[in-house]
């Protein structure tokens, strides 16, 4: 049966073949090499003031992009040509001669393919979940060029956006100078990146470059949040998410405490990058009012990316420069009197700012046996400060917005910018910066590990149910919140689950003409995640910890997810050729091209056609479709690659808690 093939072919993915036995780590990938040369950021995780550049920092009205994303465009849209070529070749789209294509467009690079990623929250189901599919994407991932693959989608893309936990998974991965999810899991035990066995509240494994005790962790936590609390005299309120992203710093950077002076800011650097070698980051949160505790679609959306942080949305629609964010701006100026200041976009509260909602670890302190009473009272006087309501805040003040955009900035009147976490309204995939008019994208990949089945329910727990695409789409309908996006019509969660949208590919928007507004809209892949080789609807705040076969089962499991089993999924065999139509649909509409019968034949089969069927879903407990691979208890080091070894077939524990 193909099941049997693709429980050893799966794993070449992660496994390179016999053929070639054991890769070789390329030098650039290799672990001394993927770790940052130098942390920017001028005094650790204390922001600290620094000579201004000749051109002062000031506010950016959203009516187009940045400057310095437009000129990065003129390096990054011409270098993925030639890995758009290679991809569109190997995916063999009869009756379309992709050199030609490429060829006669190849100097007008806005006429090719604009294409983007995007990964949901989560927590670390969401992180390993979008690694998996990350890897499928990635030409670098061995195997990930050859039959039934797609495995050169990452280095022909523009954008990769993330969230909560999908923003972990993008914010390591460009923290540590693009490294590869293969890269990372090649360390095996030895390594210091996504060493998830013990949670943040135990703190990270010794050795490696990671030599603090459990109690030195902990004091390194605290004393490194009051540097920030008592940099430039006090300038700066800190809150939990402070706490928690130090921690998670931990797991996600490479580097010695898990790199307080890393920025966000400083990725613009980074050669892969500033070369256009590697598509344009983005993490997002929403802005919410303190003590507010129910977030509507009508919340500001805010991304941070190496330039700038802000908003397309009209309630706010600015940008700050991140370098400066932590500096004094006032009225979308700052004054010649006040200093610029660096270091506050470290890049582990970047990241802990988009998954602020996991502040909530931090919350029950006092149950937790063997913590130190210092880190225990650092929290409760914080809490004691700040509120519980307030608990799942990052606190960016100064704030940079106060008095710019006066109308409408819901913050415009404040000293504090209060940002949570991405997907608290419901919006749990970032496509808010990819459907922006001005980045003139042309399809999302948009993964899909949000826990939308929950109790109570007579179904599994902790699958998705379309609910994270229904709030984007009903967004988009808004004509306070609309602002030029434009989106494909969405079915309701119902209709997901009952037309099995909810654990296979479906494409949204095949149909231009057909959108929420008289805009252009992507087209929108949508990849569920759904047990292919192991359950992977774990836990969201529950699941603290993965040994290392746990986790690169749930990685493996993610790669199933994008590549249809290597389409060898039964009644899947067209799925990578079907990603191709799906990459060229909006470029071949735009320019007037026609539509490969083959092509015809995918959006037939992948599109959904508009059918609804909105009665309430039988229960829903999804069945392994490969055979499930083996985890053990303890940590272990990822199986061996080999091709043709079929590993063993059972799963020891679901992990469904």
């Amino acid at each position: 049966m193909k099941y049997q093939i693709l429980a050893a072919s799966a794993f070449t993915c992660f496994a390179s073949s016999s053929s070639v036995g054991r890769r070789e780590l390329d030098a650039k990938n290799a672990l001394d090499v993927w770790k940052r040369a130098t942390p920017q950021a001028p005094n650790g995780y204390a922001p600290a003031e620094v000579d201004c550049p000749s051109t002062r920092p000031s506010i950016r009205t959203a009516n187009g992009i940045s400057d310095q994303e437009t000129s990065w465009l003129q390096t990054r849209r011409p270098n993925t040509v030639q890995p758009m070529r290679e991809l569109l070749t190997r995916l063999n789209i009869t009756g379309f001669d992709v050199g030609q294509y490429i060829d006669n467009h190849k100097d007008n690079t806005s006429s090719l393919p604009n294409i983007a990623l995007a990964y949901s929250g989560g927590g670390y189901r969401a992180m390993l979940t979008g690694a998996g599919a990350l890897s499928a994407f990635d030409s670098r991932t061995p195997g990930s060029t050859g039959a039934g693959q797609i495995g050169g989608l990452l280095q022909s893309a523009t954008y990769i956006a993330g969230l909560s936990g999908g923003g972990w998974l993008v914010g390591s991965v460009y923290s540590n100078n693009f490294t590869s999810v293969q890269s990372i899991i090649d360390q095996n035990d030895d390594g210091d990146v996504w060493q998830l066995g013990t949670s943040i509240i135990q703190g990270p494994k010794t050795g490696g470059i990671q030599i603090l005790s459990t109690a030195d962790y902990y004091k390194n936590l605290v004393d490194t949040v009051l540097s920030k609390q008592n940099a430039i005299g006090g300038t700066f309120n800190v809150s939990l998410t402070d706490y928690w992203a130090r921690a998670l710093s931990f797991q996600l950077v490479n580097a010695t405490d898990g790199g307080p002076g890393y920025t966000f800011s400083s990725i613009q650097d980074d050669n892969d990058f500033k070369n256009g070698n590697a598509p344009m980051p983005i993490l997002v949160a929403l802005e919410r009012a303190p003590g507010e505790t129910i977030l509507s679609l009508n919340a500001t959306n805010i991304e941070f990316n190496p330039w700038e942080t802000g908003s397309y949305d009209p309630t706010l629609y600015g940008f700050v420069p991140t370098k400066y964010i932590g500096s004094n701006f006032s009225n979308g100026e700052l004054a010649d009197s006040e200093p610029c200041v660096a270091g506050f976009d470290n890049a582990g509260f970047v990241m802990g700012t988009s998954s602020s909602l996991f502040n909530q670890f931090l919350l029950n302190l006092d149950g937790v046996s063997g913590l130190p009473d210092f880190l225990k009272t650092a929290v409760t006087n914080l809490l004691g400060t700040i509120g519980q309501a307030n608990n799942d805040i990052a606190d960016y003040t100064p704030n940079p917005f106060k008095g710019y955009n006066n109308r409408t900035n819901p913050s415009a009147d404040t000293d504090r910018l209060t940002l949570v976490d991405g997907g608290e309204d419901l919006q749990n995939i970032p496509f808010n910066p990819l459907i922006q008019p001005e980045r003139h994208v042309d399809v999302i990949f948009a993964i899909d590990a949000s826990a939308d089945t929950v109790e109570p329910t007579d179904s599994a727990q902790n699958w998705p149910n379309g609910t994270a695409i229904v709030a984007t789409y009903e967004r988009t309908t808004n004509e306070t919140m609309q602002n030029g996006t434009a989106f494909p019509f969405i079915p309701d969660q119902n209709t997901f689950v009952n037309l099995g949208l909810n654990n296979r590919p479906t494409f949204f928007g095949c149909d231009a003409s057909n959108l929420t507004s008289d805009g252009i809209s992507p087209l929108i892949v949508y990849l569920p995640n759904s047990p292919y080789v192991y359950n992977s609807n774990t836990s969201t705040f529950e699941k603290l910890s993965y040994n290392n076969t746990e986790r690169n089962a749930m990685i493996l499991n993610g790669y199933n997810v994008a590549t249809m089993a290597n389409s060898t999924r039964e009644g899947y065999s067209d799925w990578s050729t079907c990603v191709g139509c799906a990459i060229i649909s909006r470029s071949l509409d735009r320019n007037n091209e026609t539509v490969p019968d083959v092509c015809k034949s995918c959006f037939d089969k992948y599109c959904w056609n508009g059918t609804l069927a909105s009665n309430t879903p039988a229960p829903y407990f999804p069945q392994i479709v490969l055979q499930a691979v083996n985890v053990q208890s303890g940590v272990g080091r990822f199986v061996p690659n080999f091709v043709g070894t079929v590993v063993a077939v059972v799963v020891s524990g679901y992990l469904m808690i």
